[in-house]
């Protein structure tokens, strides 16, 4: 406790990071009263209650519950992670995009730019579908086409301003500002989640107290597990040749080449619950295609669900992680700079080892991240609330993860660097951009 002591009153002695706190917390403050607002035109009474289910209830976890309460920030960040996805793929597949990732800050601004446009389209037409499926008749006070037209345009300009809220905190706050954006909605509803869970286990045939101590045990050692995964790496050794410039020697260092055991991160879930969602469409447009093997994959806590959804996770693990690290690239950085991993020949020799490398430690991440993402269905299984059992696993409790690691790996370079010590005894807080080789881009999860 004297150490948490310490270390809280250094962090508030940086006049710097002090301020960077306290803006972040003002940032998230104003969006977390901005998604209690409802849209112009729609009578809150008058909506369904209720919580959404399946991609439904991911997006309106993500975007803090005003997904449900057709609030002015309903869409959250989500149409600019879907942007921030679709320009990051361009500049692995499109030269063109390629070219301006090489141009250093100002390609950098270039394709910033690009993505805000592309988040602006992207936003249009989710919010006249948001408008159209996802608010009742009998809520909107004001006749269509008025309301449709004033509710987009006012949805619009809500998911801009939380792109800015988040481009706001990156500059001026701690952390990652979308990442700290959407964990902000993801915390928020944890208290409803906790609540209800207690409230179902005090009941008369809950439990009592037992069954809580058991699913909070149960919860933290699934975090811990989760950590594994987030942090897993695999170092491989890279020797540098030695130069003589002028009267100094300079290489002859060995460094290592991080690889991720999770270098997809949470893309492959975010993938997998989008063809998940498939069926339901289905369900919803084609009644006569109905079957007991359709509705099955509609129902999250299934066994036909469960399993083609872990399926689905493991194969794109290996689709991302394909397209995100290439061997060929660093093997021929590597030879450049007069590099090699002992023992390998440089070149194509190198590239097949460290691809090797990468296919050998995928798989299990993959097994791994699929455990993770059916965990809530798992959870649900054995009783827990359906609000409480998103917690024990998922994207959900991955982005939670990552995103505190990361702040929590910022607010220790920020002590060290004014020569305080650091916020664990031993070691150093390592968040996902410290682990080198990235499976996705932080600015967009």
């Amino acid at each position: 406790m004297k150490k948490l002591i310490t270390t809280l009153t250094n962090i508030w002695k940086i006049e710097d990071l002090r301020k960077r706190i306290i803006n972040t917390l003002l940032f998230l403050l104003i969006y977390r009263i901005g998604c209690h607002v409802v849209l112009p035109g729609v009578n809150p009474d008058a909506l369904a209650t209720g919580q959404k289910e399946g991609l439904l209830g991911l997006l309106d976890m993500f975007a803090g519950g005003s997904f449900s309460r057709s609030a002015i920030f309903a869409l959250g960040v989500m149409p600019y992670i879907s942007a921030s996805i679709v320009v990051q793929l361009l500049g692995i597949a499109v030269p063109a995009f390629q070219k301006m990732q090489k141009e250093g800050e100002s390609g950098r601004k270039k394709m910033t730019q690009i993505t805000r446009y592309l988040t602006l389209a992207i936003t249009l037409v989710q919010a006249v579908a948001y408008v159209k499926t996802q608010i009742e008749p009998a809520a909107k006070t004001i006749a269509d086409p008025m309301f449709t037209i004033l509710a987009a345009i006012v949805l619009t300009a809500g998911t801009l301003f939380v792109m800015w809220l988040g481009e706001k905190i990156t500059d001026k706050g701690i952390g990652n500002g979308i990442s700290l954006i959407i964990m902000a909605g993801i915390i928020a509803q944890l208290p409803g989640g906790a609540v209800a869970e207690w409230a179902s286990r005090m009941s008369p045939s809950g439990g009592g107290i037992i069954p809580i101590l058991i699913e909070a045990i149960a919860l933290f050692f699934i975090v811990i597990f989760t950590i594994l995964i987030v942090q897993g790496v695999r170092k491989i050794p890279v020797q540098y040749a030695k130069k003589i410039v002028g009267n100094k020697q300079v290489g002859g260092v060995r460094q290592y080449i991080p690889l991720k055991v999770n270098a997809a991160g949470v893309m492959p879930i975010i993938f997998a619950q989008a063809i998940m969602f498939l069926p339901m469409s289905l369900a919803q447009f084609f009644p006569n295609l109905q079957s007991d093997f359709l509705t099955s994959l509609t129902n999250f806590t299934s066994v036909a669900y469960n399993v083609t959804f872990a399926v689905l996770i493991i194969a794109f693990t290996f689709f991302y992680t394909a397209i995100m690290v290439n061997p060929q690239q660093m093997s021929e950085d590597m030879k450049k700079n007069g590099g090699f991993v002992p023992g390998i020949k440089p070149g194509y020799d190198t590239n097949l080892f460290i691809d090797n490398v990468i296919s050998r430690i995928t798989f299990p991440g993959a097994v791994f991240l699929a455990i993770i993402a059916i965990m809530p269905a798992i959870a649900s299984a054995a009783g827990v609330n359906n609000q409480f059992a998103h917690f024990y696993g998922g994207t959900s409790l991955l982005i939670l993860v990552g995103v505190v690691l990361d702040t929590l790996q910022q607010i220790e370079s920020h002590l060290l660097m004014r020569h305080y010590d650091g916020l664990m005894k031993t070691g150093r807080v390592k968040g996902r951009s410290a682990a080198g080789v990235e499976g996705y881009d932080q600015s967009a999860i």
